[in-house]
């Protein structure tokens, strides 16, 4: 026994944090949501095992030193949770959870390390309003400070200034400690990383002032404080690691279909400062183990069928990790290199496989947009380029710009796969955008073409030409005379229109 705390310091320790979804217990204590009423819903004694064994096998498999926990209901179930944990062999001796009156779920922190002391940092006696959790645990002699959140999701009435407070809470605890203090703070704080840039407007009504970025200061002006800034960085100042994975690897959450980075480790410079215990670098990642994920790759969350539990799956968050050590933070030369946006024009993307660093379209003209996909072209004459899953709230007709974060080339179509809108710049005529038929390349967007539609093409004066309808339902019968009132001019393997909605196209024969 004398020996753990030695073996646990020969190699660096990991730090995680993981919303379980709901881990409620099998009592009535009256603050419990409705659906985890015994007797309701299906929830009952065997269905809060089946959930203790699910949440057990999670913390197991991922295997950290600290685990911060968020939706554990109170520490009658959080010691049943420790119980099991031990029982399967992946116990930790030290735990501590906190204490909200009248909320219905805590937040939670579990250690392989002595936990010296704990209490919460309360944001408000409203009980949807979680308590922050404050624990110091002792690494190699030396204090650290770990803060457990789970802020104010942005359902129901979520808007930014509830967020806000709790960082703002958090920001007063940080400026009142010794400035050379080490700390991490972690958990789900219901926001993306870049929240200043992503927060929907409807839920923006501290204009434009976000709880994670401009409070806990992971913005230096306007752009996101980067590896080579926090090294020198002031108090309070915070990186966030989700800089560190590409784009298409930052989210944690995924709801219908939109990714997200609930989950955050934010970390001060004193982690990176080459003194008693700092960041191990690029060890930042999220959990992604098999059985988090269905067999059509959806997180695998806890389900309930018919408005009853199924005992079926595990949460709807992943979990996320980082490794620290007591030796000195290394930085590489690579992350010594601020790359700040750069403009760029749509042509320039053809030439470029992906982007190791951001960039600018300004003056991206919406020429078409349907549901999820949307054209974009920056002058009349210049190429256009595809959107897919990233048109967030952009309108047709309207002008903007936008920084582009990923693209990709699926199947020879050329993709904006990840993007952010900077700025609205008013109403534009597309008369002037939209192209003639015989310009033959991809994402233009083309209309009011007449032509007799056959076996997956349209004839046009004597030529045929290669048509999809996205929509297959809408595929119209052999021999159809069309008119297309507007269509993309997509590739998929190779060139074709691309009719998105009924309202592209007229049936004029039949």
């Amino acid at each position: 026994m004398l020996l753990i705390p030695f073996l646990l310091l020969a190699k660096p320790f990991k730090v995680a944090t993981y919303n379980v979804e709901n881990l409620f217990d099998d009592k009535v204590q009256g603050t419990e949501y409705d659906e985890f009423i015994p007797g309701k819903h299906n929830w009952s004694t065997r269905m809060m095992q089946i959930k203790l064994n699910h949440t057990a096998e999670v913390i197991c498999a991922l295997d950290a030193d600290i685990v911060g926990l968020q939706e554990i209901e109170n520490a009658f179930v959080f010691d049943l949770l420790s119980r099991r944990l031990k029982r399967v062999g992946c116990g930790y001796r030290y735990a501590a959870i906190s204490h909200k009156e009248g909320s219905s779920i805590q937040v939670a922190v579990l250690s392989r390390y002595p936990i010296k002391k704990s209490r919460d940092l309360q944001v408000s006696t409203a009980p949807g309003i979680r308590n922050i959790l404050e624990a110091e645990v002792e690494i190699q002699g030396r204090p650290l400070t770990l803060f457990v959140n789970h802020w104010k999701s942005k359902s129901r009435k979520g808007y930014e200034s509830k967020r806000i407070a709790s960082a703002r809470t958090l920001e007063k605890r940080i400026l009142a400690m010794p400035k050379d203090k080490e700390y991490i703070i972690l958990g789900d704080l219901n926001s993306n990383y870049d929240a200043y840039l992503t927060l929907k407007k409807r839920l923006d009504d501290r204009h434009g002032v976000t709880g994670i970025n401009q409070v806990l200061h992971t913005l230096r002006g306007d752009h996101l404080i980067s590896k080579a800034e926090i090294i020198r960085g002031k108090k309070g100042e915070h990186f966030n690691l989700w800089q560190e994975l590409p784009y298409k690897k930052r989210w944690s959450h995924r709801f219908y279909g939109t990714k997200s980075t609930l989950d955050h480790i934010l970390l001060p410079a004193t982690l990176f400062d080459g003194k008693h215990i700092d960041y191990v670098n690029h060890s930042f990642n999220v959990f992604k183990s098999a059985m988090l994920f269905t067999p059509k790759g959806y997180i695998n969350s806890w389900q309930m069928k018919g408005g009853r539990h199924a005992g079926k799956g595990y949460s709807d968050h992943l979990p996320v990790y980082a490794y620290f050590d007591v030796k000195p933070f290394s930085i590489s030369g690579e992350d010594m290199k601020n790359k700040p946006p750069v403009p760029k024009k749509i042509d320039d993307l053809y030439q470029m496989e992906s982007l190791d660093a951001p960039v600018d379209l300004n003056n991206a003209v919406v020429v078409l947009k349907r549901g999820r996909y949307a054209v974009v072209k920056q002058t009349p004459q210049g190429r256009g380029i595809f959107l897919y899953g990233t048109v967030n709230d952009l309108k047709e007709g309207r002008r903007y710009d936008l920084r582009v974060q990923e693209i990709s080339t699926y199947k020879g179509l050329k993709e904006i796969t990840a993007l952010v809108k900077l700025k609205e710049k008013g109403s534009v005529s597309l008369t002037p955008f939209y192209q003639a038929l015989g310009i033959w390349r991809q994402n233009e967007v083309v209309r009011e073409i007449v032509g007799v539609y056959k076996n997956k093409y349209l004839y046009v004066n004597g030529k045929k030409i290669p048509i999809y309808f996205k929509n297959r339902k809408l595929t119209p019968e052999n021999g159809s005379k069309l008119k297309i009132h507007y269509a993309h001019l997509g590739y998929y393997k190779k060139l074709q229109l691309v009719v998105y909605s009924k309202k592209d196209f007229t049936i004029l024969e039949n």
